[in-house]
């Protein structure tokens, strides 16, 4: 009988320590039944990390959600909790609301993106031609090569295309400072300005763009890329430099889901990798989910630090 008992509370006390793990467990995970809100924003690298993102916490034991924002909006949906997340931040293009409410501790800079970015004016290569002295900014400024930017909707000035309206493009402002005869024309969508740099090159038909890497169509035109006029000042609005990535939570992430803060924290992407995943979404024509679930599946070795992180 003493036996017995014993045996009782062994399996008792072996039973009682498994479900204190299995709390320590479902602490850790914190409110899995509750959906984590990624932003999905206009372009499509920011998809590609975002989807990685998601299908790596939804291997967490997570449920997620993949909710489409703007560039500005998303902080104010980051800084009342309806975005729980996004997960590529350019710092150059965070406008006047990111400042506010990071000082105001309603969101939380949780680390670099580690993407190795590029920004700033390209043109087609073709282009050294139109505009001797490219890639030298004064060379836009000569009057041949204005003329054969400019458009009936810019005359007298040349035509340069920029960012959608809702990017936060400071190229008018630079374009302003150093007095060039330009008009920023804002483009449509990623899509358009995309379009625009393809049919240029297949047309040879002038044409200077803000524009940024990585990004599938680098690989796929011969562009070079302008240097830079003088900033007339050290701040964003009136420089462009390639920016840092960084990843932003709501401020209440890492205590209602302990687990997975820890593994944004952790998370990374390559430029190079993302690139050509962009690649076979934007133009092979294949699904998103599919694309980042085969990244996945190959590179294991890749993602699994970032999940051991999470399970600490």
């Amino acid at each position: 009988m003493k036996t017995i008992n014993a045996l009782q509370g062994a399996g008792l006390g072996l039973a009682l320590m498994l479900a204190a793990t299995t709390a320590g467990q479902s602490a850790d995970l914190g409110a899995k039944d509750e959906p984590i809100k990624l932003a999905m924003l206009e372009w499509t690298g920011a998809h590609v990390s975002t989807h990685i993102a998601g299908q790596l916490l939804d291997k967490l034991g997570y449920k997620v959600e993949y909710v489409t924002a703007g560039n500005f909006p998303q902080f104010s949906g980051l800084a009342d909790g309806s975005l729980s997340a996004s997960v590529e931040i350019w710092l150059n293009n965070v406008g006047d609301i990111y400042p506010k409410v990071l000082a105001a501790k309603q969101i939380e800079d949780v680390g670099k993106l580690d993407l190795k970015t590029q920004e700033g004016w390209i043109y087609p290569k073709f282009m050294e031609k139109v505009c001797p002295g490219l890639p030298d900014w004064n060379a836009l400024n000569k009057p041949e090569c204005v003329q054969a930017l400019s458009t009936p909707e810019t005359a007298p000035n040349g035509r340069f295309l920029d960012y959608p309206a809702d990017w936060g493009s400071r190229a008018a402002t630079i374009l302003a400072d150093n007095s060039m005869p330009y008009t920023a024309v804002p483009s449509g969508s990623e899509g358009a300005l995309v379009a625009e740099l393809e049919a240029a090159e297949a047309a040879k038909t002038p044409l200077v763009m803000m524009f940024w890497g990585p990004h599938y169509a680098l690989a796929e035109n011969d562009v070079g890329w302008i240097t830079m006029p003088p900033c007339k000042e050290q701040t964003n609005e009136h420089c462009i430099t390639p920016p840092d990535v960084d990843k932003i939570v709501w401020s209440g992430f890492g205590a209602k889901w302990p687990a997975a803060y820890a593994f944004l924290k952790a998370f990374k992407m390559d430029a190079t990798e993302q690139q050509k995943l962009m690649l076979a979404v934007d133009k092979q024509g294949k699904d998103l989910d599919a694309v980042v679930k085969e990244w996945i599946d190959k590179n294991e070795a890749v993602w699994k630090p970032w999940l051991d992180a999470a399970k600490g």
